[in-house]
């Protein structure tokens, strides 16, 4: 039995035009990633910079894929070989694709953090922008998933005969299906009505789980709040659905802090209220719009007075009310230490301060302070 030949001229040849095809692909992408990278520091917007960031890695895969499909069909390769070989390229080229689209994702997100910053004051609109489309860009990138790979598995025969037998039982599995997902499309559904219907935006302060923190990421699953010590609270997206939560940033980012006083009925008011005025004025944490002292409560042994003042935002709202609280404390302290909470009993007919301290010490320095505060 005679072996055929091998014609190694020809051999030669298309292994020199596979071999110049890839590397025709690869200079094309290092000439146009330079190219971006020359433009990115010389440009006011954000687009070049981002582009070669995340579209590097899928340009690299797809530019040579791209120059290798043209120079196939002009070399004589056997069908044995050229099929398999066609497949394994369409394959790459359909993962190759959908990865771009994932990463021009993020491109596009890029440039909506470059131009709606939350770093700034009255930043609700920007807010607004990046929550709704980081929601959306998960949901579009789990879309791409799903579609890439249902494309790369119409290409196998075998897939599409296996489609044909199930179509009986399309329905039974279906059902399962739709059962054993049911927690991820809730989620899922949940995402889109929080895009849509902003009950929260990204780094907004919200009080949820009895927890204080900030909206720090929505993903397509989860959300996750940043407590004020730092801690993370990892909760299902549909949580925010269907349980009640507080959002203090909802239409604007100025809030009211309020501090809670319990002092003796003999407290006079009015310096209490001008030491107030002094202290938010000398204070760079209050925003100039709001500040009030008001008796509260009276009960049977105190009164409660409330001090009030605004800020711009909790962070600041916070600070203010630890800094009134201690100098408000310290003003009475000073200035009014036998006005601070007692204990009264009336003994003989006389109504006598009566104090839970050793009575050799005077009777301003054994007052009992039982100042307690509110908090937002």
């Amino acid at each position: 039995m005679a072996v055929a030949s091998i014609d190694w001229v020809k051999v030669g040849l298309n292994l020199g035009a596979v071999t110049g095809a890839l590397l025709s692909g690869a200079i094309v992408n290092v000439i146009v990633m330079s190219l971006l990278k020359r433009l990115a520091p010389h440009s006011r917007s954000y687009l070049e910079a981002s582009v070669v960031l995340h579209c590097a890695g899928p340009l690299r895969l797809m530019l040579p894929l791209l120059a290798l499909d043209i120079v196939i069909p002009s070399l004589a390769i056997p069908s044995v070989l050229s099929d398999p070989i066609r497949h394994m390229m369409g394959l790459l080229l359909i993962f190759g694709v959908g990865w771009l689209m994932v990463r021009m994702a993020l491109v596009v997100e890029d440039v909506v953090t470059e131009k709606f910053r939350i770093d700034v004051k009255n930043n609700v609109r920007a807010r607004q922008i990046r929550t709704q489309f980081a929601v959306f860009r998960r949901v579009f990138n789990v879309i791409v998933v799903i579609i890439t790979f249902g494309i790369a598995l119409t290409t196998f025969d075998w897939v599409r005969t296996l489609g044909n037998s199930l179509l009986a039982s399309a329905g039974i599995v279906g059902l399962a299906a739709s059962l054993a997902a049911r927690p991820t499309v809730e989620n899922l559904v949940a995402g889109l009505q929080i895009a849509l219907t902003e009950p929260f935006r990204i780094d907004d302060v919200v009080i949820a789980e009895g927890e204080w923190g900030w909206i720090e990421e929505i993903s397509t699953t989860y959300v996750v709040v940043r407590t004020w010590d730092l801690r993370r609270l990892i909760l299902p997206i549909s949580y925010f659905i269907s349980n009640p939560f507080q959002n203090w940033k909802r239409q604007s980012t100025d809030i009211l802090g309020y501090v809670y006083l319990n002092l003796d009925y003999r407290m006079p008011i009015e310096p209490l209220r001008q030491e107030l005025t002094r202290i938010v004025d000398a204070s760079p944490l209050w925003d100039r719009k709001t500040t009030v002292l008001q008796v509260t409560d009276a009960t049977e042994h105190t009164i409660q007075v409330r001090a009030l003042a605004s800020a711009a935002d909790s962070s600041r709202a916070w600070d203010l009310k630890c800094e009134v609280r201690e100098k408000l404390i310290d003003f009475i302290q000073r200035q009014y230490p036998q006005y601070l909470p007692r204990s009264r009993a009336e003994l003989d007919g006389k109504l006598e301060a009566h104090v839970f301290a050793p009575q050799a010490l005077p009777e301003q320095e054994i007052a009992a302070s039982n100042s307690s505060d509110g908090t937002i």
